[in-house]
């Protein structure tokens, strides 16, 4: 029996491990790198060791210093998570040889399908359905669109949709180069790209006695940039006779590798036909909807399974619905850039909420922009998606820019309440997703819970009869209101005000009553959903930039510049001109205008903060 595990991992996985662990009555133990030093995960094991550093590569990726953690702290098992080394054979066999318990499948299992290609050769020698890989060399216009993909490694790094020839050879470089920073190794391949098609997986359990248990199936289609976005139990929809054939391929999959824990075996369905994409030898983020649908604990699973445990008789029935979505601190208007800061309140009430935070905690630049997966169970789909979209669209979350709305909306989109998604989603209706749609009562809110609390502190300094006037900025743009003192309290043009204090303002606006909670945090105030920064009445005018300027939209890393891009350069607009790399991800800065690059200040390794000036390019007059 199992009596301590180290977590080799941190943030949501860790806590959602730990968890299980002690209802288990199990010593939990966790790593963590300076910058997680004062991390949920931390706070919350019973031990925890530091590993010296900050980015993945000096910690989370160090499985030496993990396995010397895990012996430090006393731990008898490791349990990987997901991500980081969770698909690493080699760090496996270093837990075992260490004497340690691995909570996870043999590492020659791992092995079999680290590399996607020779995974799929296995997968064909044992008559699981695939989509056979082309020659990049031979590929023709008719194969087109075709699907560039890393060798190794996921989660969207290293994959390229290809749809027209001549680019074929740039994206297979700029795959490999993404896939070689990522996982260490550039190796691409290409495959067929399948238009319309949806991600189907199944999950799986298997013993160390030949059992292998098949959990139903999810649906994993929206997604954005080869990463999941929203994920339910079972999948809707599905042509007659494909999940048997599913669960048959995915139990074929397991057993051909002799596979021992959970694991998810990935497929692309398209009407009846079922194609093998790869096998993930790990838990998966979207397990929760599987525990909901089927009432299981997986990581209770996990721990059973590395004790030797049998799985007896049949796996439990599914029941009901479940659906999950990935909350992520990001901008889906701005091509999903990564945000950072402090996340002040974090609350979904009313449904189950996976995170690695808390009130107050920093959200830093070198992990994954995840923030929680919010997760709701229901007896039918409709209602279960229902309570999601309900339960997002209430959520109090206070912090940097969020995907939040985005959620409510795809969750809401006739396409996806139908069941007739597919995981080209959001290449269809991103813009329409995330078109503003701002409240134009909210500003005014804010400056009348201000004025409120100001004059209740004798704040007042101004005629009574004077209008005040506030400047804000949201997402939507900046906002200037006006307002007055009056002896029957605070006025504004254009509505009634019914009350106003510090934390609630009460509007009648054309005859209808409308509340705006309101929460201040240094110069940010939140208004229901909406969240504004107070500027200066008068603005700064030496903060302006000069035209053309390309700033750091996040911290991160300057992982490349275009081949060739120097001062004096000729740009065209839209060309990609430096990538950033910032919370696992790569993201491309673009020339604004057609012009001359006047200035480049970025370099490749460079670290830089939000706002700094990497290049300036000169547009070119009109002609």
């Amino acid at each position: 029996m199992i009596s301590s595990v180290l977590v080799a991992n941190r943030g949501e996985i860790a806590c959602r491990v730990f968890r299980t662990c002690r209802e288990l009555d199990i010593r939990t133990v966790a790593v963590y790198s300076d910058a997680d030093e004062n991390a949920l995960h931390t706070r919350v094991a019973d031990t925890a060791v530091r590993l010296p550093g900050a980015t993945p590569t000096e910690t989370y990726l160090r499985g030496e210093l993990i396995v010397k953690a895990a012996l430090t702290a006393g731990a008898e098992a490791v349990h990987p998570g997901y991500g980081f080394l969770s698909e690493n054979a080699d760090f496996a066999r270093a837990v075992l040889d260490a004497g340690l318990v691995w909570i996870g499948p043999p590492p020659e299992a791992i092995e079999a399908m680290a590399s996607k290609t020779r995974a799929k050769e296995l997968m064909s020698a044992a008559g699981v359905p695939l989509l056979a890989p082309l020659d990049p060399d031979a590929v023709t216009e008719a194969d087109l669109p075709v699907l560039v993909k890393a060798a190794s490694g996921g989660g969207g790094r290293g994959m390229r949709i290809v749809r027209e020839l001549a680019d074929l050879q740039s994206e297979l470089k700029a795959a490999s180069t993404e896939a070689q920073s990522a996982f260490g190794d550039g190796t691409v391949f290409v495959e067929p790209y399948v238009e319309h098609g949806r991600h189907v997986e199944v999950q799986i359990v298997a013993d160390t006695h030949g059992t292998v248990w098949a959990y139903g199936t999810r649906d994993c289609s929206l997604q954005r940039r080869h990463q999941k976005v929203i994920e339910e139990a079972p999948a809707p929809a599905l042509a007659p006779g494909v999940e048997e054939r599913l669960h048959s391929a995915a139990t074929a999959a397991a057993r051909t590798i002799t596979y021992a824990g959970a694991g998810t075996v990935e497929f692309l369905v398209s009407g009846d036909d079922v194609h093998f994409l790869e096998m993930n030898t790990r838990l998966q983020v979207e397990h929760p909807v599987t525990e909901a649908v089927f009432g299981v604990d997986l990581v209770a699973l996990q721990l059973s399974v590395a004790e030797g445990a049998r799985l007896d008789g049949d796996p439990p029935s599914p029941s009901g619905h479940a659906v999950e979505a990935r909350l992520y601190a990001e901008d889906p208007a701005q091509n999903w850039a990564p945000q950072t800061g402090t996340l002040h309140r974090l609350s979904v009430p009313g449904i189950r909420l996976d995170t690695g935070y808390e009130d107050g905690d920093t959200i830093g630049v070198h992990y994954d922009a995840m923030l929680a997966k919010a997760v709701a169970y229901a007896p039918t789909r409709a209602e279960a998606v229902r309570r999601l979209a309900g339960a997002l669209e209430g959520a109090t979350i206070h912090g940097p820019v969020t995907n939040r709305d985005l959620l409510v909306r795809s969750l809401r989109h006739e396409e996806f309440t139908t069941a007739r998604m597919d995981t080209a989603f959001y290449e269809r209706h991103l813009a329409d997703l995330t078109t503003a749609t701002p409240d134009p009562y909210a500003p005014l809110a804010a400056a009348l819970a201000d004025a409120h609390g100001r004059s209740r502190f004798g704040g007042w300094r101004n005629l009574p009869s004077q209008p005040q006037t506030k400047r804000y900025a949201s997402a939507h743009g900046e906002h200037e209101v006006h307002y007055r003192h009056t002896r029957e309290g605070l006025t504004a043009d254009g509505v009634r005000v019914l009350s106003a204090a510090v934390d609630l303002v009460v509007l009648e606006v054309d005859g209808v009553r409308r509340k705006f909670d309101v929460t201040r945090h240094d110069d940010r105030v939140y208004v229901n959903t909406t969240a504004l920064t107070v500027l200066p009445r008068f603005p700064d005018p030496t903060a302006q930039q000069a035209p053309g300027s390309l700033l750091a939209p996040m911290p991160g890393t300057v992982a490349r510049i275009a081949d060739g891009l120097t001062t004096g350069s000729a740009v065209q607009a839209g060309d990609p001109l430096i990538w950033l790399e910032a919370m696992k991800m790569e993201h491309k800065i673009t020339a604004p205008a057609t012009g001359t690059l006047t200035a480049l200040h970025a370099t490749p390794g460079q670290q830089v903060e939000v706002g700094a000036l990497l290049a300036v390019v000169q547009q070119e007059p009109p002609l």
